[in-house]
């Protein structure tokens, strides 16, 4: 699950947008759903200072904005090494389900990854 920062002056849309290719190399996507509202978590206390020391500022957690997108290309356009303007942030990925998803996740997220999954659960087949 792509997610990254947003540009100043940028909106949350074309960020996603960006964030997707830059972080997996997909062009043939289009957005399909959008959760209406922020959603935040915060990161526990050894996550927190671990990302103090990586990122050199005190971080607490995120807000989010989530886009459901469909995939409408071919499996090769995925490359793991994105477009080539960022470092690689995946080691691998494949197709999982909804639940799967929620499985997967690290605990802190998994509150919002649930609800992600809510909102976006009626564009599921």
């Amino acid at each position: 699950m792509p997610q990254g920062g947003i540009d100043e002056g940028e909106d949350p849309r074309n960020a996603a947008i960006r964030e997707l290719r830059e972080e997996t190399g997909v062009n043939s996507a289009e957005v399909i759903a959008e959760v209406p509202y922020w959603l935040t978590y915060d990161f526990p206390p050894k996550v927190r200072e671990k990302l103090n020391i990586q990122w050199g500022s005190d971080w607490k957690g995120q807000a989010q904005k989530w886009f459901l997108f469909k995939f409408t290309g071919q499996d090769q356009e995925i490359n793991l090494l994105g477009d080539g303007t960022e470092k690689a942030e995946f080691g691998e990925w494949s197709w999982i389900s909804p639940e799967q998803v929620i499985e997967l996740a690290v605990d802190f997220k998994k509150p919002v990854y649930k609800e992600v999954l809510a909102v976006f659960a009626p564009y599921f087949q």
